[in-house]
């Protein structure tokens, strides 16, 4: 047959699942990607997108379910633009996830067989994020507080319960959603510029039963919202800060350039094994922290310290892994493009009285080059990259700066591959790769990759 034509109803077998989500299928060589699809479905879809290489379908109707296939728990399933993978049983998720990562260094990469150890499994599937930010919006007259439809950015689900945080969280976004009807709050319209209420975000300490509520607002209005808090904190005592950021810019994002504490702190603790981090409303931190103990604790192994090395902390963001690692290590240097997240970094240390840590602040790809011009020698890196992976030039003072092991975690695959692929031309050794799932239900995928120069 011919190469699929735009709006036709085809009958399709998934036999992968493509890195985001959606399941793949093959008709004739030509490539259909399925939202919703898993492997082993037999489905009939429609093609919304026919392109010369590849499509993109919708299904109409499972004509066999996979065996992988299970029943979505969340009302929202299927609209909401956060979980894709609710409707895989988590053993599945587990097996595509390790294999994305796998295929990666083998097809990108362009790596030889390696060690793919097995996916390090979350302990909590659902109700394990510790911050969630959600979009305030306006329906058919009311105010809607919620997370965006999928591949949407115009529309708001009014999500009353979100399977992926506490029932704690989930009573303060009902509180404030409440709140905002009944005081007739005006929501922010990003077209006029007009209106108050655009954010509302919710941060936890799963280990400390502390819990914020930063509410992003377009005017420092504390006058009307001190009542908001107020009534959070009635109805949730364990809430420790409530607090107004201002973004009076049309920049649709969650962080204001002028903040006002309407209740208790300006931050909340967390700890991460013995080290307590005060977390501020505009910082960051690991989303999942039970298995962001163990996510650092795996990175701590892979640079087998001896108590007598420098350590350089790469992209070292409020220095969770530069504070766990500097109780087995001489010295830390952590460098970090975010000035503010230096500040947190710099504050958690002087909290936990660890003083063998010096945070820099300035873009990996700048800072590094002068390390390795003072003579700066390090033992282990560890690298833990935006999406986007390295910056050329970063991998190049990297390799200049030749330390013995280079521990680098990794949130994309792709780009994970691509890095390790340039480092074994210069001289390493890729001895194992750890997928690490931290975000169940979710495609997204962490790894750690431990490198020894050859």
């Amino acid at each position: 047959m011919g190469r699929p034509q735009r709006g036709q109803s085809l009958s399709v077998t998934i036999d992968d699942l493509a890195f985001g989500g959606e399941g793949v299928g093959r008709i004739d060589g030509y490539v259909i990607f399925v939202r919703g699809g898993i492997p082993g479905d037999r489905l009939q879809v429609r093609l919304d997108q026919a392109r010369a290489r590849f499509g993109r379908a919708s299904i109409e109707a499972i004509l066999t379910p996979s065996p992988h296939r299970v029943e979505a728990p969340c009302q929202y399933f299927g609209r909401c633009g956060g979980c894709r993978l609710q409707h895989v049983d988590y053993a599945a998720q587990l097996s595509f996830k390790s294999k994305q990562v796998a295929d990666a260094l083998e097809r990108l990469g362009g790596l030889p067989p390696i060690e793919v150890r097995s996916i390090l499994a979350a302990p909590e599937t659902y109700g394990y994020r510790n911050k969630m930010e959600f979009t305030v919006a306006e329906a058919a007259g009311a105010t809607v507080i919620g997370l965006h439809e999928a591949d949407r950015y115009d529309v708001v689900l009014d999500t009353e319960r979100c399977l992926l945080q506490s029932e704690a969280m989930n009573t303060l976004l009902a509180e404030v959603r409440g709140q905002a009807r009944d005081r007739a709050l005006a929501v922010y319209d990003q077209d006029s510029g007009q209106g108050l209420l655009r954010f509302v975000t919710l941060r936890e300490g799963r280990r400390t039963g502390d819990r914020m509520v930063n509410i992003v607002v377009a005017a420092p209005d504390v006058e009307r919202l001190q009542p908001v808090a107020e009534a959070l904190v009635a109805r949730v005592p364990s809430t420790a800060s409530v607090v107004l950021n201002v973004n009076a810019k049309k920049a649709a994002v969650a962080v204001g350039t002028e903040e006002h504490v309407l209740v208790g702190r300006d931050h909340i603790t967390e700890r991460l094994d013995d080290v307590t981090f005060q977390v501020s409303a505009n910082s960051f931190f690991q989303t999942n922290t039970l298995q962001a103990e163990r996510l650092f604790g795996l990175v701590e192994q892979a640079c087998e310290l001896t108590g007598e090395e420098t350590v350089l902390d790469l992209y070292s963001g409020t220095g969770a892994i530069s504070l766990l690692l500097a109780r087995r290590c001489r010295h830390v240097y952590g460098i970090e493009v975010a000035a503010a997240a230096v500040d947190d970094a710099t504050r958690n240390a002087r909290a936990n009285g660890i003083d063998n840590c010096t945070f820099l602040a300035g873009e990996v790809r700048h800072v590094l080059p002068t390390f390795v011009r003072d003579g700066v020698t390090a033992a282990v890196v560890v690298a833990d990259p935006p999406r986007a992976g390295f910056h050329p030039k970063a991998l190049q003072a990297l390799v200049a700066l030749a330390p013995v092991r280079i521990v680098y975690v990794s949130c994309n695959p792709a780009t994970l591959a691509r890095d390790v692929g340039d480092l074994l031309r210069q001289g390493y050794r890729l001895e194992w790769v750890q997928p690490v799932d931290m975000f169940p239900q979710t495609p997204h995928i962490e790894a750690v990759a431990r490198l020894r120069r050859a």
